[in-house]
């Protein structure tokens, strides 16, 4: 009987684990993928669609583009697995049985239980998100004057708050909109835990773009119109944005496999397989041990490198052969800001940290290079402009 391969998820994990196993497959498997979304959506891009809607369209690729035809494709969102019986049971469709499953379901936005946080604020995990907040900045900037401007409050100054930062200020300076833009971080730098010199140019090109930072106080309570800061601080904010921090999926809180009980990510080997011999899981789903103590980031980048091994390592335990053990190997940094960017750490370039046009094309080379490698030339080409 030919083995069922079940892939979730149409993320950076998923649609890279989708090429690399057809790859290596060669027809020898029945492979399903299951995504609540028909596209992928180049996520780390997401944010040029607050300031301009249209970039959706060369950013959210559609699953046909990606996939062989004789990969099935379910869209529908995953209740459960039950790995006793083997299946992924789903909202609207039958259960799909599988003999070998990888979990890349991504992650959703975490709130550490911070009161009013997840009732009022928007975040940045979809496509839909990054539209809904363009709306909503759009109105702000209506119903402003330029006695009365138009609040915007961003919590978290990691990589997603500082692009929505930068392309907000793009959005203001293309409409001439009375905004004010505050980006607030409870740790003491932006980007926090990186290196200081990158630190410090992003703060300084974030205050080029007139966005006010406040950093060593951590957001504790909300409400509907004010984001209250510590134990004395406050603002008023129109629109409310909050970027900082990701847990596991709710689908992924029960399943019966090791995991971080506190933010339900699925612990796997090097190999990406879990505890169950049959599951494997990559991406934000995923705690995926490495030399050290620490798992590997939950980046697109990090993402994109285990997704070539994790669709070998599906291939080679089809086929019962060893699996491969993959390490992630950090290629720098490169963080946009509205039109400019910053470079750091980026391979076989002797200067740590930089910005100008070198570091905006190094940006834009990295999503087209993706999009490139899941779809072909022609769409990236399309793309390039809006990167």
């Amino acid at each position: 009987m030919t083995e069922r391969v079940v892939v979730l998820g149409a993320g950076y994990a998923g649609a890279g684990t989708i090429k690399s196993l057809e790859n290596e497959l060669n027809g020898e498997a029945d492979v399903t993928w299951v995504s609540d979304t028909d596209y992928h959506l180049v996520l780390h891009e997401s944010h040029r669609c607050i300031r301009d809607p249209s970039v959706q369209e060369k950013i959210a690729i559609p699953v046909h583009e990606i996939k062989q035809p004789s990969t099935s494709f379910v869209q529908d969102e995953v209740v459960d697995i039950d790995t006793e019986e083997q299946r992924v049971v789903l909202t609207d469709s039958d259960p799909i049985e599988y003999d070998y499953l990888l979990v890349g379901l991504g992650s959703q936005t975490a709130f550490f239980g911070i009161d009013g946080l997840e009732e009022h604020a928007l975040t940045l995990k979809s496509l839909d998100d990054a539209l809904e907040i363009h709306d909503a900045i759009q109105n702000a900037a209506q119903e402003a004057s330029t006695n009365d401007h138009a609040q915007v409050v961003i919590g978290g100054a990691g990589l997603s708050g500082i692009q929505t930062a930068g392309e907000i200020a793009e959005f203001r300076e293309d409409h001439n909109a009375s905004i004010d833009i505050h980006l607030v971080e409870g740790l003491d730098q932006v980007l926090p835990n990186s290196d200081p010199e990158l630190q410090g140019a992003l703060r300084k090109r974030l205050e080029e773009r007139d966005v006010n930072i406040k950093c060593g106080e951590f957001i504790g309570e909300v409400d509907e119109e004010t984001v209250y800061i510590g134990d004395e601080d406050e603002l008023n904010y129109d629109v409310l944005v909050w970027t900082g921090g990701i847990t596991g999926r709710d689908c992924v809180a029960d399943v019966d496999l090791e995991k971080d009980e506190r933010n339900h990510r699925v612990h796997a080997e090097g190999n990406f397989q879990t505890d169950d011999e049959r599951v494997f899981t990559i991406g934000d789903s995923a705690l995926i041990d490495q030399p050290g103590d620490q798992p590997a980031p939950p980046t697109a980048q990090a993402a994109w490198q285990a997704a070539e091994v994790a669709g070998e390592n599906l291939a080679r335990a089809v086929r019962g052969q060893p699996l491969k053990t993959w390490t992630h190997e950090d290629k720098g940094t490169v963080v946009s800001v509205g039109e400019k960017a910053v470079a750091h750490d980026v391979m076989n370039v002797p200067i740590a940290t930089f910005g100008g046009t070198t570091a905006k094309l190094l940006k834009k080379a990295i999503a087209a290079r993706w999009i490139n490698d899941i779809t072909g030339i022609g769409r990236a080409a399309k793309a390039w402009p809006d990167m």
